[in-house]
C-alpha cells in the first residue's frame, strides 16, 4: 500500500520581525586605516582619533575651534569676505556655492577671536573640506585681516594649516596670497608677535611655501602629511624610492622642520603651555 504524503501549509509569524533589532543609522564607522568597525560616538568623542589603533582622522575646521578655545568665548571675523570668479574659470561659483551648502562654511579658512583658558588670542583654522583648504584670495585675505588684527592687538597668534595649497581656479591671484600673507607675518613679528603654526593632515604646497612654515613655533599632529610637492609627484620626478615615512610630522621632527608633534587632546594644554611661557 502506497504511503500517503499530505502537504502542510506553513504559517508565517507575523510578529517574527518584531523581534529584530534596530541598529540607528550612522551608529558605527569604519576607520580608514585598520578597517575596524568602531562605535560612533567612541571615535567622536575621541577627537576623531581611532580607538582600536590610534590613527588620525581629519577633523573639521569648527570641531578644531571647538577644541582649543573655551567654550562660548569665540568671535568669529571677516565672514562677510566671499570668493569672486576673476578669472572666469568655468562652473567655479557653481561649485563654491555648493560648498557653502555642504559645509556650512563661506570659504576655506574660520577667523577669529577667543580664549584660550581666559587668555585672548586670534585664530584661524583651515579646513579641508572646502576644495581641499586650497587658498585662493578670500582665504589670502581673511588670514592677512587676522594677522594684521593681531598685530594691532598684540594678540597671540594661532594658525592651524590643512590645505592641498594655491587654488587653480585663480591662478596667479592665489600665488600672491604667499608673498601677501608672508609679509603680514613679517610685520606681525617684528612687532614682537607670538605666532604658532599647528600642521595637520595635510599640509602642503602654497600654504607650506609660505605663512605655514613662519610660525615661532611649528606643532604638528601625529602621522601629518607635510611638503611641497606631494610624494608620489617627487618620486615620478626624481626617479627615486623615497625614504620611508617621507614628508610625514615624525620624519619631519627628525630633520628639524618642526619643534614638537602634539596628541590631538593635548593641543589646547600645549599651546596654553607655550603662550604662558611667552607673555
Amino acid at each position: 500500500m502506497a504511503k500517503s504524503f499530505i502537504k502542510t501549509k506553513r504559517t508565517v509569524d507575523s510578529t517574527r520581525h518584531l523581534d529584530i533589532p534596530k541598529v540607528p543609522k550612522d551608529m558605527w564607522v569604519k576607520c580608514d586605516f585598520c578597517g575596524e568597525i568602531i562605535y560612533k560616538d567612541d571615535f567622536c568623542n575621541n577627537n576623531r582619533i581611532c580607538v582600536k589603533c590610534a590613527q588620525y582622522a581629519r577633523l573639521d575646521g569648527w570641531s578644531r575651534v571647538n577644541l582649543v578655545i573655551d567654550e562660548g568665548t569665540f568671535v568669529e571675523a571677516y565672514k562677510e569676505i566671499a570668493t569672486k570668479n576673476v578669472l572666469n574659470h568655468p562652473f567655479y561659483e557653481e561649485k563654491i556655492v555648493a560648498l557653502q551648502e555642504k559645509t556650512g562654511l563661506t570659504e576655506g579658512v574660520i577667523a577669529g577671536f577667543g580664549k584660550i583658558n581666559r587668555i585672548k588670542v586670534a585664530i584661524g583654522v583651515m579646513d579641508s573640506r572646502f576644495l581641499m583648504g586650497s587658498m585662493g584670495a578670500a582665504v589670502g585675505e581673511k588670514i592677512t585681516l587676522l594677522i594684521e588684527e593681531a598685530t594691532k592687538c598684540k594678540l597671540p597668534l594661532i594658525i592651524f594649516c590643512a590645505s592641498g595649497g594655491a587654488r587653480m581656479q585663480e591662478g596667479i591671484i592665489s600665488l600672491m596670497q604667499m608673498a601677501k600673507t608672508s609679509a603680514a607675518i613679517g610685520r606681525f613679528s617684528d612687532n614682537k608677535g607670538l605666532y604658532i603654526t599647528v600642521l595637520t593632515d595635510p599640509t602642503t604646497g602654497g600654504v607650506t611655501a609660505s605663512f605655514a612654515m613662519l610660525g615661532d613655533i611649528i606643532l604638528a599632529e601625529p602621522g601629518s602629511l607635510i611638503g611641497f610637492a606631494g610624494p608620489r609627484v617627487i618620486k615620478q620626478t626624481i626617479k627615486q624610492d623615497l625614504p620611508e615615512g617621507f614628508q610625514r610630522a615624525e620624519f619631519l621632527l627628525e630633520h628639524g622642520f618642526i619643534d614638537k608633534i602634539v596628541n590631538r587632546n593635548e593641543m589646547k594644554k600645549t599651546i596654553y603651555n607655550i603662550i604662558k611661557l611667552h607673555k
